[in-house]
C-alpha cells in the first residue's frame, strides 16, 4: 500500500482560494506516495478525522508564520500572513505529533514548526539579518544558489551520506532562535539553520530550501522525499 500524504493547503488572498505548486504533489508521487491536498479548515473534528486517515503530512511554503506565535508584533509591511493557515496547522501539528506520525516541512513548513514549538523567527532577513548570500532568488528555482554545512551526528547526514550541499533558495523569513525540542541539521554559510529535526519521533524533519522545485534534477531532493515517504511503513 501507498504512503497517503496529507497535504497542507496554499492559499490565495486576491482570489480567496486554496491552491497548490505541483512540484509538491508530483514530488510525492515520485518519491511514492499518494498526495492529498487538504481543505483549509481549523474544525478540530474534522482535522482529527484527516489526521487519522493520512499516514503522513507535508507542511508546505506559502505565507508568512505569523509573529503572534511566538508573542512578537509584526515587524514591517513584508511580512504577509495567513492566520487561517496558522490556526489549522497548529491543530494538526498537536495531532500528528501524538499519534507519532512523519511530517516534512518545507519553507514556511521549518518556520511553522520552528515557532509553534516554542522558537522565534526573523521576520524579515534583509531587515533584520542582511547577508551577502541569496536567500531569496529569481526564477528558475531548481538552479542551486548557496551551499549549506549537513551536520554529521544527523539524520539527514545518515540519509544522503555527504557533509556539504548546494541547495535553492526562496524565503525572507528563517528560523532565529530554535525550539529546545528541535535540533539542527544543516546550517548555511552565513549561519542560519536550514534544516532541522525533532528527536523522540518517528520521522519529524523540516528543511529550508525547495526540493519540490528541483527534485527532478538534483538527487538529494528526490532522496529527502523518499525518505520522508518510506518512513511511513516503520
Amino acid at each position: 500500500m501507498k504512503a497517503l500524504i496529507g497535504v497542507m493547503p496554499l492559499w490565495d488572498d486576491e482570489k480567496e482560494s486554496i491552491w497548490m505548486f505541483p512540484g509538491y504533489l508530483e514530488g510525492i508521487q515520485k518519491a511514492g506516495g499518494i498526495p492529498i491536498v487538504l481543505p483549509l479548515s481549523s474544525d478540530e473534528g474534522d482535522l482529527e478525522h484527516l489526521v487519522k486517515m493520512c499516514d503522513e503530512f507535508l507542511f508546505t511554503g506559502g505565507h508568512d508564520v505569523s509573529p503572534e506565535l511566538y508573542q512578537e508584533k509584526l515587524l514591517n509591511k513584508s511580512v504577509v500572513c495567513c492566520s487561517r493557515r496558522d490556526a489549522m496547522e497548529k491543530i494538526v501539528l498537536q495531532k500528528v505529533l501524538e499519534l507519532d506520525k512523519p511530517l516534512l516541512g518545507i519553507c514556511r513548513g521549518i518556520q511553522f514548526l520552528n515557532a509553534a514549538l516554542g522558537g522565534t523567527l526573523y521576520q524579515d532577513l534583509p531587515t533584520e539579518r542582511p547577508s551577502v548570500m541569496e536567500h531569496h532568488q529569481q526564477a528558475p528555482y531548481d538552479v542551486p544558489v548557496h551551499r549549506v554545512k549537513i551536520l554529521k551526528d544527523s539524520p539527514l547526514f545518515q540519509c544522503l551520506g555527504v557533509e556539504e550541499l548546494l541547495v535553492n533558495s526562496y524565503h525572507h523569513q528563517a528560523v532565529r532562535r530554535m525550539s529546545p525540542m528541535l535540533k539542527p541539521m544543516a546550517v548555511s554559510e552565513d549561519g542560519l539553520v536550514e534544516a532541522l529535526y525533532m528527536p523522540g519521533h518517528r520521522f519529524v524533519w523540516a528543511v529550508q530550501w525547495h526540493p519540490e522545485f528541483s527534485y527532478k534534477t538534483d538527487v538529494s531532493s528526490i532522496q529527502i522525499l523518499q525518505e520522508f515517504v518510506r518512513m511511513s511503513g516503520k
